[in-house]
């Protein structure tokens, strides 16, 4: 099908705009990044060039090293809780469900807070002395079980993971559901007609129509986890004793904090390599599975 000249420069004028956003907001600044991580700076005084120096300090720097660990549980926490329960739920709502429409709404609800708000939130639930969570174990005589779930460096990160999970379930939810309407119906019948159980359908006639949808959920819940910073900085800030720290928040602090704007940009530079790295042998495993 041929696009004649009008309706190409009305589709460049359209992508224009956006498209200079974007630019602007998303390409513009990785460079930067790049240049900045190969610079001593301050933020004050001149920078001075040191090349490859604020990489190998990297590379010897176990706070890093733990903080990167720490994104891996959170990218675990995003791929396994809420990829798994997320397709769980919509393969729920997409029956026939009274009230599946608020369900719907309740579920998407907290993908439209705010974040400090959410992590607020969590923080009381968590809190040790009168937290909601403590209560109810108290309510039902676990009083055992009551901890400092913030405060406890085994704990921490696991309550934190549980949060962000709690948040996002809802976008992949979604996300799940347009394209489960999406699968005709008649095909399913058809297995329905040939005695398919609901399970055979599920595994051998729906995940496989809804591949595309579920890489394209892993690329965002992955990419979702290596920027983990809102959360963790309002619950814990890195705490106890850097056992919440992620990349993005270690960035942050030797960038803002330390004024170590070189090494902070030299962290983000990493970030980016390892996501799309990650991004890549994901597709590159999927696409073998496929074949």
């Amino acid at each position: 099908m041929k696009i004649d000249t009008k309706a190409k420069w009305g589709i460049v004028l359209g992508l224009g705009p956006a498209l200079l956003i974007y630019i602007g907001f998303a390409i513009v600044p990785i460079i930067i990044s790049f240049y900045y991580s190969f610079m001593k700076w301050d933020g004050f005084s001149p920078m001075q060039y040191v090349g490859l120096d604020n990489f190998k300090e990297l590379f010897k720097d176990q706070l890093f090293w733990h903080s990167l660990k720490n994104n891996v549980y959170v990218i675990l926490a995003s791929v396994i809780g809420q990829l798994s329960l997320a397709l769980l739920f919509a393969l729920l709502l997409n029956r026939k469900l009274k009230g599946a429409k608020f369900f719907r709404t309740i579920g998407f609800m907290p993908v439209v807070l705010s974040s400090v708000v959410v992590s607020l939130t969590w923080s009381l639930i968590y809190n040790s002395e009168d937290g909601l969570l403590n209560e109810l174990l108290r309510a039902v005589g676990l009083q055992s079980w009551t901890q400092n779930w913030l405060g406890n460096e085994h704990l921490a990160m696991i309550s934190v993971c549980v949060t962000i999970i709690w948040q996002f379930i809802g976008l992949y939810m979604i996300i799940f559901l347009a394209a489960l309407q999406n699968i005709p119906r008649e095909i399913l019948e058809a297995a329905e007609i040939d005695g398919a159980t609901e399970w055979s359908k599920t595994w051998k006639i729906i995940l496989p129509m809804m591949k595309d949808t579920i890489t394209a959920a892993l690329v965002l819940a992955i990419s979702g986890s290596l920027k983990t910073f809102d959360q963790i900085y309002v619950m814990t800030s890195g705490g106890p004793n850097h056992a919440t720290d992620v990349s993005a928040l270690y960035m942050y602090n030797k960038t803002f904090q330390s004024l170590q704007f070189g090494y902070g940009s030299a962290i983000s530079v990493f970030i980016f390599i390892f996501g799309l790295v990650l991004i890549l042998v994901l597709n590159k495993l999927i696409g073998k599975s496929a074949v």
